[in-house]
């Protein structure tokens, strides 16, 4: 299939719907595109999730569609990207979002390496913060992962299209994430089922990066046999931290890395040891961040 049935082709001032002017692409997904725009509605930037033209007609995507439609209506916290309006039966099929304006976690990494204390641990704090609502109203997120946390004060969690209501999660029998900072029991759900503690994990293979530079497992395998092959998180240790990371912080990403669910810490508790470091670090340094 031809990349015009991939991709709608729109350029800047583009017109995505009467209330809605591109401004430029974003990125996207097997079955949508993300765009930032002009919102005539709100008068503001904002970002419209867009289902590509070939899956407009596909049940599945709508069907995601209509899940993370669900999600957003659902989910009310500081730190969770908020749903503005949608348009799921129109000729372009679409969600509008808000627009959070800073730097993915995972842009920082990849420009700055390993991010400093008073970086990483108000990022961690709020993060759980929003883990420990999502488990009070009874949701999942499942795509726990560096690209989808936007640095800021207070940090910001985006991309719902996969959540769902933990009840569902536990019933999961096909694989559901991104591969590198899906859990154990997300790599293999038709052991263990995915739960609020999966979320940990992945805000754990997360905030390892964060402090450390790189991931705390050897990359997944697609094409491998074996389930330990494929996923070596399954399996393996994580590595170690740098030697100068404090006691305490490297304590608590390797409770929210165990390999069991019910060894994992409790989002609050993550919090809870997380905030006595953040109180003895220097004030200013999130702030002062910049990119170059």
């Amino acid at each position: 299939m031809g990349d015009s049935a991939r991709s709608w082709d729109l350029v800047e001032g583009d017109a995505i719907t009467a209330e809605l002017t591109a401004v430029r692409k974003l990125g996207g997904g097997a079955s949508y595109e993300a765009w930032l725009a002009f919102d005539e509605v709100t008068y503001s930037a904002v970002v419209v999730k867009l289902l590509r033209p070939d899956q407009i007609e596909d049940e599945s995507s709508r069907r995601g569609m209509r899940r993370e439609v669900t999600a957003l209506a659902a989910v009310n916290h500081p730190v969770v990207v908020r749903g503005l309006r949608h348009d799921l039966d129109g000729p372009r099929p679409h969600i509008v979002l808000e627009h959070i304006d800073g730097p993915r976690l995972s842009t920082l990494i990849r420009r700055h390496g390993r991010l400093q204390e008073q970086q990483y641990l108000p990022l961690a704090i709020d993060v759980a913060a929003s883990l420990h609502y999502l488990h009070h109203i009874g949701w999942t997120h499942l795509d726990i992962k560096p690209s989808n946390i936007i640095m800021g004060s207070p940090a910001r969690l985006i991309d719902l299209s996969v959540a769902r209501p933990e009840e569902q999660a536990r019933s999961l029998r096909h694989l559901i994430g991104t591969d590198a900072y899906m859990s154990p029991e997300q790599c293999d759900p038709g052991t263990v089922a995915p739960t609020y503690a999966s979320d940990v994990w992945g805000l754990g293979a997360s905030l390892f990066q964060a402090v450390a530079g790189h991931r705390a497992f050897d990359d997944p395998q697609p094409r491998a046999d074996g389930l330990s092959e494929r996923f070596p998180q399954v399996s393996a240790e994580p590595r170690d931290l740098p030697g100068d990371v404090p006691d305490d912080v490297d304590a608590v990403i390797r409770s929210m890395l165990q390999h069991a669910p019910e060894k994992r810490p409790a989002p609050s508790e993550i919090v809870d040891a997380l905030a006595p470091v953040l109180e003895r670090q220097p004030k200013g340094s999130l702030s002062g961040f910049k990119l170059r």
